[in-house]
């Protein structure tokens, strides 16, 4: 999709003190965005996530790469809305099988662009190549710390894009992306039925 269709400028959702953060940050300010209705989620520990969620999202790999091993094949990008306010880039997207369409993640993300080359802020904004597959094919030095781990009730938006008849709990995480240990975003990522 070209960026001008999908690029606006930021209306601010609801301002959120840095400290608290909604655990579904910044998934929540996108659906806000959008004028849809923020799934019901609530905080987990680990050992609450049932296998095989646990071992997709208990982890500090990215996500990308570790959905490439899980399903056994690529993963493409379906970008479902991005946003561009000066420095700082949100998007929500999907994560599909790239053989089957089949949706793996749904994950919402705001990055500070200014941390990044021109070459690798100008593939970002091109919503085309999964995040994780830029910062490694860019050999960027990244680290993907979870901040907290997540059960929620999806809406029917998201049922409708994980392909789901009946809404069943769903598993995700929060994550804080760091670059030359300096936080430079935040990523919400949540799993269809495994």
């Amino acid at each position: 999709m070209a960026k001008s269709k999908q690029t606006r400028a930021l209306r601010s959702p609801r301002r959120q003190s840095r400290s608290k953060k909604s655990i579904l940050y910044p998934l929540d300010a996108a659906y806000e965005q959008a004028g849809l209705t923020v799934p019901k989620a609530k905080e987990v520990s680990p050992r609450e996530i049932p296998f095989p969620y646990r071992s997709l999202l208990v982890h500090e790999n990215d996500m990308t790469l570790t959905l490439e091993r899980h399903f056994g094949g690529r993963v493409v990008l379906r970008t479902l809305s991005a946003v561009l306010n000066k420095n700082w880039y949100m998007r929500r997207v999907l994560l599909v099988q790239d053989y089957t369409g089949r949706p793996v993640e749904m994950g919402a993300i705001r990055l500070r662009l200014e941390a990044f080359t021109t070459r690798v802020r100008a593939q970002i904004e091109r919503n085309q190549i999964p995040l994780g597959r830029i910062l490694r094919d860019s050999d960027v030095d990244f680290k993907s710390q979870p901040r907290a781990f997540l059960s929620l009730e999806p809406n029917s938006e998201m049922m409708g894009v994980f392909w789901m008849r009946e809404a069943r709990t769903l598993y995700g995480r929060q994550t804080e992306l760091y670059k030359s240990g300096n936080k430079i975003g935040d990523i919400v990522e949540i799993l269809p039925l495994v």
